[in-house]
């Protein structure tokens, strides 16, 4: 194990370093140290199975912890960690090549929301199960006739006294078909301007009036879906925020989730070492007698890749410390989100060249699971200028927020 310290570091945090350097070593199983197989991602939520056992041991392990959320507070389950602490905890992690122990839209998208816009009770209630990874969500925003004009969504929540009703449909709903709950935006007062009458609610997926339908994408994947509601019901008590005052906490979680997003960007490695640019062009394209890639041309645009990755990541990482420091910039998700869907995009498109056509098949024998797999993943990797608000309205957004241009 390498030793990662800081000359100028405190006792304190050397302390909170090696304590948590000799709890990681003890409760992080050796197969979690290793490349995740997108079939082992750890979702959580009642369906969850756990295709690795060691992956339910290392989601406990974490979560007794509250590290599954590092930086939320205590009493919500999370490990109340300084951002100090918290990059130390992430580099600690990173050293040992350790797997997320639970991917979630609750980590990512509606916990920070909810931390912010939610009453005591409704934290409470839903933050230590989404630490816990005991109930998978998904998002109500996308509809058929209102996608990047949000706002003008359509689905209704009828008040029935001590609940509503909700009815219409959703769409490009992530893994709907898995969740157990969804957080939702309605409109519940159809009289009201478009982007006020919204509201934001919280309710059961798995209860009759409720149907999600898989699309199939062009990578042959269907993680989104269409969802109907049919007279599904919503307790009042999961309204978050005032009625009809859900567009704030929508807008707010929007940028949650292009911060997520861009994330995406910043990972040129396919499957670990053995997976990376340098190793996949070596065995597609050769070497040359000092042992470098074979093609200067392409070598030039994998080192352009990866400076890209690194001045990314380090932007990324002063941001997020920034933020937990009270000084975030709302516009900074919409720069990430964007150049991060781009960078995504060109690493598709650098393999493409490198593997050639071994990069483009769909089935047969003549092509490896790994290029069957990359062709997907290029195809896959165009939804990401479309996801999360379109790459048009990030730039709409730098353009008046950051550059000051007029509209």
């Amino acid at each position: 194990m390498s030793e990662i310290t800081s000359s100028n570091e405190s006792p304190e945090d050397a302390a909170f370093r090696s304590e948590t350097r000799a709890w990681l070593e003890k409760n992080c199983p050796a197969s979690m140290r290793t490349s995740m197989p997108e079939n082992e991602t750890v979702w959580g939520g009642t369906q969850e199975t756990f295709k690795n056992p060691d992956s339910k041991i290392w989601l406990e392990n974490m979560a007794s912890k509250g590290w599954t959320v590092p930086t939320w507070p205590k009493e919500y389950g999370g490990g109340g960690l300084s951002p100090r602490e918290n990059k130390i905890l992430s580099q600690e992690l990173n050293d040992i090549n350790a797997r997320p122990a639970l991917q979630s839209f609750g980590i990512w998208m509606l916990g920070p929301a909810m931390l912010e816009f939610a009453s005591e009770a409704q934290k409470l209630e839903h933050l230590p199960k989404i630490v816990h990874g005991e109930i998978r969500w998904c998002q109500g925003y996308s509809e058929p006739g209102a996608g990047s004009d949000l706002a003008g969504l359509q689905t209704r929540a009828e008040d029935k006294g001590d609940h509503y009703l909700v009815n219409g449909s959703k769409v490009w709903t992530s893994y709907a078909d898995k969740a157990d709950w969804i957080f939702c935006l309605v409109r519940t007062d159809p009289d009201a301007p478009k982007h006020e009458g919204i509201s934001f609610l919280l309710f059961d997926m798995r209860q009759k009036g409720v149907t999600a339908q898989p699309i199939k994408l062009i990578s042959g994947s269907s993680p989104f879906c269409q969802t109907f509601f049919d007279d599904a019901k919503a307790d009042k008590a999961n309204l978050v925020g005032e009625l009809n005052k859900g567009w704030t906490i929508a807008k707010r979680l929007l940028q949650h989730e292009r911060q997520m997003i861009s994330g995406i960007g910043g990972n040129a490695a396919l499957g670990g070492s053995e997976g990376s640019l340098e190793n996949i062009a070596k065995k597609y394209i050769g070497t040359s007698p000092d042992e470098k890639i074979a093609e200067s041309a392409t070598r030039d645009k994998i080192v352009q890749h990866k400076m890209n990755d690194v001045a990314f990541k380090l932007t990324m990482s002063r941001a997020r410390e920034e933020a937990l420091q009270g000084n975030a910039d709302g516009a900074l998700t919409s720069m990430f989100k964007y150049f991060g869907s781009e960078q995504n995009k060109r690493k598709f498109e650098l393999l493409l060249e490198i593997m050639g056509s071994q990069a483009l098949g769909w089935d047969g024998d003549q092509f490896s699971d790994r290029e069957l797999n990359t062709t997907r993943q290029w195809l896959r990797s165009k939804a990401n200028s479309i996801e999360g608000g379109t790459s048009e309205v990030q730039l709409n957004i730098i353009s008046k927020r950051v550059l000051g241009l007029p509209d």
